[in-house]
């Protein structure tokens, strides 16, 4: 199996299973392995698409999508992987041991 689909399907097993609005731009989230934690996404607000998130109301319609991504009105979503990551704290290659390998240009 290329390293392509090695880290395309460990992408494809992490989905989140809930998610829940917290005040501050945070989020509760609960993904399929069990683990849960809370994402500070305050970075974002009021930036580009995040401007939405200003609007009263509008940051607490997240809702999780059939892919496991989280998202909001107005087209606003975050996909699963990223949202791991900020979570634990944890870099890619330590997630996709395949990105630990160096590749070489052609």
């Amino acid at each position: 199996m290329s390293t392509f689909w090695t880290i395309s399907a460990k992408l494809i097993h992490m989905r989140i299973v809930k998610a829940t609005a917290l005040p501050n731009y945070r989020v509760e989230l609960r993904f399929d392995t069990g683990e849960t934690g809370v994402v500070d996404l305050s970075l974002f607000a009021g930036r580009g698409v995040c401007v939405a998130w200003e609007t009263p109301g509008v940051f607490d319609k997240l809702a999780v999508t059939g892919d496991g991504a989280v998202e909001w009105p107005g087209g606003i979503d975050f996909c699963p992987d990223a949202l791991y990551l900020r979570m634990t704290g944890q870099q890619p290659e330590e997630i996709f041991p395949a990105l630990r390998k160096r590749f070489s240009h052609a």
